[in-house]
């Protein structure tokens, strides 16, 4: 699956805003947050996964039951959390999702609740990608180093252990 190249995504940059304690405290900040989608030796940024309307997402029809997909390819939603450092953003947690997806069946298998926690993990900057084959983690590296170097070097020395 090639990713459209003529569309530049960006992974979201935490905002300028003030965390006050007001009106709507405790509501969850997702302007921080952002989804990419390993599919195979591919990995790319998904603006549609924080709705669960990624490009392999669309169309399928989801169950809890792992058995229900007997020919679903593994695909992963990586959530990630970006922070700014005042010598610039960073990626600062990620947490890995995992999807069975029969695109030809139009089914796919996926715990809803697993990705609403894995994402929280990410917000938390914990990291979390148990899981992951050496296909998965070289391709989700490569996506992140395309995406912007600095950030990868700026990032935690734990999330380019776990992606070595």
């Amino acid at each position: 699956m090639e990713a459209d190249k003529s569309k530049k995504l960006s992974l979201n940059i935490v905002s300028s805003k003030v965390n006050h304690k007001g009106f709507g405290a405790g509501a969850i900040d997702l302007s921080n947050v952002s989804g990419i989608v390993i599919d195979g030796d591919e990995a790319y940024v998904d603006a549609g996964t924080l709705h669960a309307k990624s490009k392999v997402e669309k169309g399928i029809k989801f169950s809890t039951n792992r058995d229900d997909v007997p020919n679903g390819r593994r695909c992963w939603v990586v959530w990630v959390a970006v922070d700014r450092a005042p010598e610039g953003a960073y990626y600062a947690g990620m947490s890995a999702c995992e999807m069975l997806i029969d695109t030809e069946a139009r089914r796919g298998w996926k715990i809803l609740a697993d990705h609403v926690n894995k994402m929280d993990a990410a917000m938390k900057r914990k990291f979390v990608l148990e899981g992951l084959n050496d296909t998965e983690k070289a391709a989700l590296k490569r996506q992140l180093i395309e995406h912007n170097p600095e950030m990868w070097e700026r990032s935690p020395e734990r999330l380019k252990e776990l992606l070595a």
